[in-house]
């Protein structure tokens, strides 16, 4: 019997859960249809899903029909919960993407596309609700292969056309077709695993229609993945059961993994295999399958064992937040949120001491509220969030070499990095160019480590840095006086101290997020709404008018659009829709304003110091970033210009 573990990835309310639902009652798997808006849907089991009737968390399913087993991952489609959907992407061997026909391809699904060419997954369209008023499958065809891809290709019927246009996906694939004027089921199998080709079928998940069709060219058209007889496996989520238990979600991706064992230097105390809300504890899964571990403490979505980790998050918050613990113990709350961190990493929660405050980054407003609500269900904790403010980041322009030198008294290292700029959105990489004739294995290995172990600040207003390479080219120790920790302590100050020679040259950027939008609202309505988008200094393309309504795509700031949805609402009587996803970090556009607002002093910032310690008549002395060069004690590669 074939295996193959899919996802259904979708924007919201494009009918992912209920495609779900009625795959599982094709198969026999279910008795009755569950309804996400009854709240009866077997995938979304949380009570938060139940009573919002959308999908929160993803979740597990098995279906089985004489020849195939599908394990089905069913995800969030609000982009407020895109962290999850990213997450599951890196275990998939196939993912059904589901689109709505009334609504066409959505800035969201572009985003989808978007990650799902990311992690190479190949993917099979469902086009649901095609028994609405107006539909149009020729209309969608269209629309899909105009903005996702031209080899997304009907499979509704298998004729000579059908075959022609699988063949024109792909040179190889065309020149033998064209030879031979056949073409073979592994030749369209091999191409859809390969990418080159994405199935497209057509019906309504609510009404059942399709779904046989559907289910039929999901198993001719799949193959099952071979796996390595080493053991492998991947991470993509934690949660906690019923009973507060901690469950670390993985795929096998090689070999096999028994219970009692040791993974990572922790031992297993359970393997379960879910089926929805239920499951069964089992002694040992083999690749291929999916199974929630109990007993691990230490593990996080996306580690891999035996294998690389996932690839980091491309979508991640863009808002900040202060947690009002309102009468509650602000300890118990912090303990709670850390919860929920484990669960979502990407919520960042951070305590300040000092000011005794807790912060927490999400993706959007929905995503506060059922915080809210879990932090009420969850923890008996009746929190609120205020004073939301935007996640800036910094970047370089040019390169600069910088150094960090940290010499007290019996201690001694000095580091050299080169920092370049990178395309926007790269992230930051980092490389190692040191010669060991320069500095020891054990020396590097303690600045790479140093490197990738923390949080970078810049240093126009104390955000993360980005978009950059750092690389180690040269430093020097000592036998004698170089001890652990020594070499973290250079490498920190090196970084902020090539920022601040960075800051002089005005060669730093404050980088903002912005959104991807679109605008639907009446024609009547136009004018004003072109006029909100320059006054939030954003961009649009030339409207697109649809009937009596009018589309308009553009982008703009998130700090000038993040509240514009309840705008629209107003203006337009509830008739008008904004649909916004982030789409990354482009140069603030008010940066000078920004700046000026976070007053930041960077040498005032002594737990990010861009200052070095130098050693001189038997105790050591601080000497401020501009003056490093000319007191370093390894030779500049790269003089400042």
């Amino acid at each position: 019997m074939k295996k193959i573990t899919t996802g259904i990835v979708a924007h919201v309310d494009a009918g992912k859960t209920t495609l779900s639902e009625a795959l599982l009652y094709k198969v026999g798997n279910l008795r009755t249809l569950g309804r996400v808006d009854n709240g009866d849907a077997f995938l979304d089991t949380d009570q938060l899903e139940k009573k919002r009737g959308i999908t929160i968390f993803s979740h597990e399913a098995k279906l089985t029909t004489d020849d195939l087993e599908i394990t089905l991952l069913d995800t969030p489609g609000h982009v407020d919960f895109s962290a999850q959907t990213e997450e599951t992407l890196s275990v998939l061997d196939y993912a059904i993407l589901v689109i709505s026909i009334t609504d066409g391809v959505t800035s969201y699904t572009r985003t989808l596309w978007h990650l799902l060419k990311r992690y190479q997954v190949p993917v099979f369209i469902f086009v649901n609700k095609v028994d609405a008023i107006g539909a149009d499958r020729g209309m969608a065809l269209v629309d899909i292969q105009k903005n996702l891809s031209e080899s997304c290709v009907d499979f509704s019927k298998i004729d000579d056309e059908f075959y022609e246009n699988v063949a024109a996906t792909d040179d190889a694939l065309l020149e033998k077709y064209l030879d031979s004027g056949a073409m073979s089921d592994q030749d369209v199998q091999n191409a859809i695993v390969q990418r080159k080709v994405f199935p497209i079928y057509f019906g309504s998940a609510l009404k059942l229609t399709g779904i046989t069709e559907f289910l039929a060219g999901f198993s001719k058209w799949t193959k099952e993945k071979e796996f390595s007889d080493k053991f492998a496996a991947r991470c993509f989520k934690i949660s906690h059961d019923t009973k507060g238990e901690r469950l670390t979600w993985l795929r096998i991706l090689g070999g096999s993994l028994k219970a009692k064992t040791e993974l990572a230097g922790e031992k297993i105390n359970q393997l379960r295999s879910y089926n929805g809300e239920k499951f069964v504890t089992i002694t040992e899964a083999a690749a291929g399958e999916i199974v929630a571990a109990t007993g691990l403490a230490k593990t996080y979505p996306g580690q891999g064992f035996g294998v690389g980790d996932a690839p980091a998050a491309l979508l991640k918050p863009v808002l900040t937040y202060k947690v009002n613990p309102q009468d509650n113990d602000l300890h118990a709350c912090l303990k709670a949120l850390q919860t929920l961190e484990d669960e979502d990493p990407q919520l960042h929660v951070t305590w300040s001491e000092h000011l005794q405050e807790i912060h927490v980054q999400v993706m959007g407003k929905i995503q506060l509220e059922i915080l809210e609500q879990l932090m009420q269900e969850r923890f008996g904790l009746n929190i609120v969030f205020e004073q939301g403010s935007i996640l800036y980041q910094e970047t370089i322009t040019k390169p600069i070499e910088a150094v960090g030198h940290f010499e007290p008294l019996r201690h001694y290292a000095e580091v050299h990095l080169l920092l370049e700029p990178l395309p926007r959105n790269s992230g930051i990489v980092f490389e190692n160019k040191c010669s060991l004739e320069v500095l020891t294995k054990n020396w590097q290995h303690q600045i790479m480590t140093a490197l990738k172990s923390k949080e970078h600040l810049g240093v126009l207003t104390a955000s993360p840095i980005t978009d950059m390479k750092i690389t180690l080219i040269g430093g020097k120790g000592s036998i004698v006086h170089s001890v652990g920790g020594d070499f973290r302590e250079a490498t920190y100050r090196a970084v902020r101290q090539g920022l601040m020679e960075e800051k002089i040259r005005q060669q730093t950027i404050l980088l903002e997020p912005w959104y991807d939008f679109r605008l639907e609202i009446g024609k009547d309505q136009v004018g004003r709404a072109l006029n909100d988008i320059q006054r939030m200094n954003g961009k649009f393309s030339t409207p697109e008018n649809i009937g009596e309504r009018t589309v308009i795509s553009g982008s703009a700031p998130v700090a000038e659009m993040q509240d514009y949805a309840a705008e629209v609402r107003n203006y337009t009587h509830g008739e008008g829709n904004l649909e916004c996803v982030v789409s990354g970090y482009l140069p603030c556009h008010n940066a000078a304003e920004i700046i000026k607002e976070k007053n930041y002093d960077p040498v005032s910032d002594l737990e990010n110091t861009p200052n070095s310690v130098f050693c001189s008549h038997g105790a050591g002395h601080t000497v401020t970033w501009d003056k490093v060069p000319e007191t370093a004690q390894y030779p500049y590669a790269y003089p400042l210009d």
